[in-house]
């Protein structure tokens, strides 16, 4: 025979636990012997196992005592049931750990992986991470507005930017953030850019990219004097074709 603590310890549950199931009615509480103690046999034993085990599988202490005073068939229906939610619990804790992973994995918790290719292929061509931020916002905008393009633009942006030509003009146009607005170069620039644009029904410099649109819309105030400029160069060619 067992005292409580013995039980306790060898089931692995505190004192205390095995008083609230007393309290509860779902563990038989013995008569004391002629010492004043309560002693508690093998059944006690395996019906506080079954108890701790239902309740670390998240079974709440009412269903508890329904099952302890099932028959077999149901019981084993039961335990059925409690394992299949189980299963589903698992596959959600495992959908968050990867989540939580995620947060240090830079964009990939934000953006579907052909965009997030596309924006590492901009950082391996050494583009500023500055560009690549403001890229990365104007992605996560139409991803939040047109998740079933997002990828189809992303693949044809990649493709774009695997052109060599494409590439030069690009990363010029990102230095050419900070040049003078009165700088030579952007004129040159304003016509490689014109190479890869096309033109309005109004003649004005247009793009046919969602991503460049989303861009102007959402990041206010993010150009500056030489890209205001490059941008009226841009304007003009096209209105003089």
């Amino acid at each position: 025979m067992l005292t409580i603590g013995r039980l306790a310890a060898y089931v692995g549950v505190t004192v205390r636990a095995v008083r609230h199931y007393h309290q509860r009615g779902l563990l038989a509480e013995p008569e004391r012997d002629a010492s004043g103690y309560r002693r508690y046999d093998a059944q006690a034993v395996i019906d506080l196992i079954r108890i701790k085990t239902l309740s670390d599988a998240g079974v709440p202490l009412a269903r508890i005592a329904e099952l302890l005073d099932a028959g077999p068939e149901s019981f084993a229906r039961a335990v059925t049931e409690i394992d299949e939610a189980l299963t589903t619990r698992i596959a959600d804790l495992q959908r968050q750990r990867k989540r939580i992973a995620e947060l240090v994995g830079g964009d990939r918790l934000f953006l579907p992986p052909e965009v997030t290719g596309y924006l590492d292929a901009l950082r391996d061509a050494g583009v500023s991470p500055r560009s690549v931020r403001l890229e990365r916002d104007g992605w996560i905008m139409l991803a939040a507005r047109s998740p079933e393009d997002v990828r189809v633009w992303a693949k044809e942006k990649q493709a774009m930017f695997a052109d060599p030509d494409f590439q030069r003009v690009y990363l010029a146009y990102d230095q050419a953030r900070d040049w003078d607005p009165a700088d030579p170069r952007l004129e040159r620039l304003a016509d490689d850019i014109v190479a890869f644009s096309g033109s309005g029904d109004d003649g004005s410099w247009a793009t046919d990219d969602p991503l460049i649109e989303t861009l102007v819309a959402s990041q206010p105030g993010s150009s500056t004097p030489a890209w205001d400029r490059l941008n009226r160069l841009c304007t003009e060619r096209m209105s003089g074709r």
